[in-house]
């Protein structure tokens, strides 16, 4: 019997999974957009690795990390839930031992992890400021009529990269209009936005923090080469994008789930079960919580949002 370990990604933007066998090997794995559902994203995603699951397989254990991790850790019933820094952070250390700055940006969110020694010394998570994700660089994208996919080919052959304002997304955004209105080379405008998202990244995420070799860049932004060049030019260090880098999470929380070393099987054969939510608000007391009940079928399997359990 082949013993396999699922992990799951649930972000804001898209949805990651992997399944590992008993070496820490990547036996699939699928990234999808999450469409603002993730409990539709994740039925779409178990649905492929379902296909996909090699013959004479068993599911030994899920982890589930990401913004949505709590309501699909309920869902799977999944064997460990745990935050997206510690999930990376096992990834990435995973396969590159020697890691000492991992650099994360994704959709909306992006991250800076600091290691010594296969540990975690400090870290930071982005503001509320989006200037420094990939839903920047998608939405300028489109203003611009360039898929976003082939930034990285733009920025790379730029003579002149422009100067963008980097600290705000409304005047970055503001800045760009009025650049490609004078006459700037659309390949220097979008080598300017990879520049400004690697300053507002270094500004924000990473203002304080020490950058250490070795550096490993992940998360959907690290394929754009424009804005790993940008890395590598005002940091003045080689900056390492693993093919994996957007999976790392996913890999990161399936290792995390075989640790556990549960002895349940899991299925994956979930395509009819109906999982729904309610929501609706508290006034048992003045905390006056937005509840989420969460469904299966008919029967709910949790609550979510209680500040003080007056809801049970």
């Amino acid at each position: 019997m082949n013993e396999l370990w699922l992990g799951i990604d649930v972000g804001s933007i898209s949805t990651k999974a992997v399944l590992i066998d008993n070496n820490n090997n990547i036996i699939t794995s699928k990234y999808i957009l999450t469409e603002v559902d993730p409990i539709m994203a994740v039925k779409k995603i178990i649905a492929y690795l379902n296909q996909m699951l090699p013959s004479n397989s068993i599911i030994r254990g899920i982890g589930v990390t990401g913004s949505a991790r709590n309501l699909i850790g309920k869902m799977l019933d999944a064997t460990i839930v745990k935050n997206e820094i510690t999930a990376h952070a096992i990834g990435t250390m995973t396969r590159h031992p020697d890691v000492r700055t991992i650099l994360e940006i994704g959709g909306q969110d992006s991250k800076i992890i600091l290691l010594e020694n296969g540990i975690i010394v400090d870290y930071a998570m982005n503001t509320l400021c989006a200037a420094g994700t990939g839903a920047f660089l998608s939405s300028q994208a489109a203003r611009l009529g360039v898929p976003v996919e082939e930034f990285g080919n733009y920025a790379t052959t730029a003579k002149s990269p422009i100067k963008l304002a980097a600290r705000c997304t409304v005047f970055a955004e503001s800045d760009l209009v009025h650049k490609a209105q004078v006459g700037y080379k659309k390949e220097d405008i979008i080598a300017g936005l990879c520049r400004s998202v690697v300053l507002n990244y270094l500004n924000n995420v990473g203002k304080g923090k020490k950058i250490k070799e070795p550096i490993i860049f992940q998360g959907g932004v690290s394929k754009n080469k424009g804005v790993v060049k940008c890395f590598e030019e005002i940091l003045d260090m080689p900056v390492k994008v693993d093919e994996y880098g957007h999976l790392l999470g996913a890999f990161g929380i399936a290792i995390l789930s075989k640790k556990t070393k549960t002895n349940k099987t899991y299925s994956l054969n979930i395509e009819n079960i109906e999982f729904k939510t309610k929501g609706y608000e508290c006034n048992k007391c003045s905390n006056t919580c937005e509840l989420l009940s969460f469904y299966k079928n008919k029967d709910i399997i949790d609550v979510l949002g209680s500040k003080c359990g007056n809801m049970l």
